[in-house]
């Protein structure tokens, strides 16, 4: 007999054995979205209820309580209303533009927060635009703005950006403006004239006679208003002087402008009114720079309070204006204009913050 031969081949391995299909049950769909009627039902109430409070129409027509219970049921519900489906039928972009004289302004940045904060409660976005220059012409941001825009915010410092937009037939709500200025459909100031006043005031009790009005040389209402309540508030005092001195809004060229005022001949001013807190940090340069204190020789005082008002040494007395109010009354007033409803009326009120930069003049009077 032949001796049997192992095969000496390694064996091929096995396929891999595929996975048995079983009949899983389906994955479950996601749960359909809340719906206005989903709303309705939580609350016991109408969907032309929802619509009304969720789209900001309710006043006069739905109760506050109403009103509160619709929108605790959509949060709790998640309920998103449908914004492009909205913007369709309004025939509405939902998108405002807010023209500054420029981004580098801690005032105009609160301004935008405020605007934005409002517009996203409404589900509206806010475009920031700058004018070229500051307050020089500015084209239209867009190839067409009334196909982009619901409507525009803009400050009365970059009033001359307008004209290209004042043209698309926009609803146009002005910030700290002139209120003989036509053609606006809306209108939010600050009581900037009170705001002078009450530095008047504020020097003339503590005994100061001599001014120096360090005035911005922006041609704009805003600076127009200040100047004009300053002259007429020290105008009502006897022996009283107030001389104005025109600089860019900058530390620097408030520092010239200054060190120029307290340099010329004749009594040396106890005063310095800055338009702004910029140029009021250029005077206490220019003070430092000729020997003078603030305030043992010279007090200061600025217009705005931004942060860099307490950070000089000494902190600056200065006129506290509402930025983000600006900007909140300014997309309402938008809002309300683009619903058919009359804007918050009245102005915005100012006040003196009095810090350690204004104090009584010297006791010997003027020096020379």
């Amino acid at each position: 007999m032949c001796p049997v031969r192992r095969s000496t081949s390694r064996r091929l391995p096995r396929p891999a054995r595929r996975p048995r299909v079983t009949s899983a049950s389906p994955s479950r769909p996601d749960p359909p979205r809340p719906t206005s009627r989903d709303v309705a039902r939580a609350v016991g109430v109408s969907q032309a209820t929802v619509s009304l409070v969720l789209g900001d129409k309710w006043r006069g027509r739905v109760s506050e309580a109403t009103a509160e219970r619709v929108r605790h049921a959509a949060r709790g519900l998640g309920y998103q209303p449908n914004l492009a489906a909205r913007s369709l039928r309004l025939g509405r972009t939902r998108t405002a533009l807010l023209v500054v004289p420029a981004l580098t302004s801690e005032f105009f940045a609160r301004v935008y927060t405020g605007a934005a904060a409002v517009a996203a409660e409404h589900g509206f976005g806010v475009v920031l635009y700058p004018s070229p220059e500051g307050t020089g012409p500015a084209r239209d941001p867009f190839a067409s703005a009334r196909a982009s825009l619901d409507g525009v915010i803009a400050s009365s410092m970059a009033a001359g950006a307008l004209d290209a937009l004042r043209g698309a037939g926009l609803p146009l709500v002005m910030l700290d403006s002139d209120p003989a200025d036509t053609g606006v459909a809306a209108r939010v100031n600050l009581d900037i004239a009170d705001g002078m006043r009450q530095v008047a005031d504020h020097l003339l009790t503590l005994g100061h006679r001599r001014f120096v009005h360090l005035a911005s040389a922006v041609d704009s209402w805003t600076f127009v208003a200040r100047a004009r309540a300053l002259h007429d508030a020290l105008a009502a005092v006897p022996g009283t002087s107030v001389r104005t001195v025109a600089a860019a809004l900058d530390a620097h060229a408030g520092r010239e402008a200054a060190e120029h005022a307290l340099g010329a001949p004749g009594p040396r001013p106890t005063a310095l009114v800055c338009d702004d807190d910029i140029l009021a940090a250029g005077a206490c340069k220019a003070a430092r720079r000729l020997g003078l204190r603030v305030p043992d020789d010279l007090s200061v005082t600025g217009f705005d309070d931004l942060a860099l008002a307490t950070a000089v040494e000494p902190e600056l007395t200065t006129v506290q204006l509402p930025a983000e109010q600006v900007g909140e009354r300014g997309m309402a007033a938008l809002l309300a204009v683009l619903d058919g409803r009359p804007a918050e009326p009245g102005s915005l009120p100012v006040r003196l913050v009095a810090r350690g930069s204004s104090a009584p003049p010297p006791a010997d009077g003027p020096r020379t």
